[in-house]
């Protein structure tokens, strides 16, 4: 995988029906959505298939997409929300179904709001990220995006576990700075 090209570039060429950038891009962001996916869903087979319906519905709208900022992990993040509440209300109306109760009482409807991660909100962390240091970057990258376990991001960065510990602990706490600041102005 090459890490030098940006989103950007390989998002154009994905729209121009680069099926290797498009699996540039699969490759760089399938764990995150995963790992998105997993938290909402909290089932390793629906996050897979939640992850896969997320790329499958990305490739579709490339054509008349437009990245607004660096990542397009946003972008996937609020695909990947919308195909986990489809798959969450479902599952409801399926349970609501077998146990006799009217679909009705099923609710339908979800807050948008909640489930869209905010283009400033992204654009703050975006900015955050590119002030670390390579080392920071690396351990965020391994840790928080592709979840490795501590040891694992230490035998792989060539450092300590108590090292990516520590400095992921000041990565998050810069993060949630960085944002608590952003909400406020």
């Amino acid at each position: 995988m090459d890490t030098t090209t940006t989103d950007a570039d390989l998002v154009a060429r994905a729209a121009s029906g680069s099926e290797h950038a498009f699996r540039e891009l699969y490759q760089r962001y399938v764990r995150p959505v995963y790992w998105i996916a997993h938290g909402l869903l909290r089932n390793a087979a629906d996050a897979e298939d939640i992850a896969q319906e997320t790329f499958v519905v990305a490739w579709k709208k490339l054509p008349g997409f437009v990245l607004e900022g660096e990542s397009l992990l946003p972008w996937l993040a609020t695909i990947c929300r919308y195909q986990a509440s489809n798959r969450m209300r479902s599952r409801r109306r399926e349970e609501a179904h077998r146990s006799g109760e009217a679909d009705d009482m099923t609710p339908s409807t979800i807050n948008v709001e909640d489930q869209v991660i905010s283009r400033d909100y992204a654009e703050t962390i975006l900015k955050e990220l590119a002030a670390l240091s390579e080392l920071d970057r690396e351990i965020f990258r391994l840790c928080a995006t592709e979840g490795y376990a501590y040891a694992a991001a230490a035998e792989e960065l060539k450092v300590t576990s108590g090292t990516v510990r520590n400095r992921l602990s000041r990565i998050r706490t810069r993060l949630r700075t960085a944002v608590s600041e952003s909400e406020v102005s």
